[in-house]
């Protein structure tokens, strides 16, 4: 069972969350025209908290996750009128054959291993002029989780990564901040990466 097995029964409970959840919709939406005609990959869905939000706006959500436990939660919220289909699957080592007009994430990069692989698998996924919404740390000191197993990254360097995307062949990369979670030690920057294909 994996930690995030483990902690999916309490994971909706935290209010750091679930706002941090619709400030990232709505930098998304702020960002990108979302439409009812755009089928979105949620990669990293996590229990819906990002999903969910965006799925009101658009006419389909595809939920990636590694985590049994995270989409067993998500699938208990679906409803008649709102639904995200679960994909049970590590779409870097075994790519999805779908595609999708957008992929939106919320803070799920820093623990992806392999960046240059995951943005070349990604935009395989991507129709042409479909857009990546990611969201994440900035580059922090390793304190941001108590405990670190499964991190890769201690958040993220601004240019380090614009580079790693623009080298993947993404255009009209962007990175800003979207947000402050406050910790009792420290506050952490959320930032929002966006590029197009």
């Amino acid at each position: 069972m994996s930690q995030f097995d483990k902690r999916a029964q309490n994971w909706d409970k935290g209010d750091i969350r679930v706002n941090g959840a619709k400030v990232i919709a709505d930098a998304i939406e702020n960002k990108f025209d979302l439409s009812n005609e755009m089928v979105l990959m949620d990669f990293g869905v996590g229990t819906g908290l990002l999903g969910f939000e965006i799925a009101k706006k658009v006419k389909k959500v595809y939920g990636v996750d590694t985590s049994k436990g995270m989409l067993e939660k998500l699938e208990e919220k679906n409803t008649p009128e709102l639904t995200i289909d679960a994909i049970h699957q590590d779409i870097v080592e075994t790519p999805l054959d779908m595609k999708f007009h957008g992929l939106i994430s919320s803070m799920t990069l820093h623990h992806v291993e392999d960046l240059t692989k995951f943005f070349q698998t990604i935009k395989g996924n991507l129709h042409e002029g479909g857009f990546l919404a990611i969201a994440d740390l900035e580059s922090e000191d390793g304190t941001f989780h108590s405990d670190n197993t499964g991190v890769y990254h201690f958040g993220f360097e601004q240019e380090a990564l614009c580079k790693i995307v623009e080298d993947c062949g993404f255009k009209n990369v962007s990175f800003e901040n979207i947000n402050t979670i406050n910790k009792p030690h420290r506050d952490f920057g959320v930032f929002l990466l966006s590029a197009e294909v």
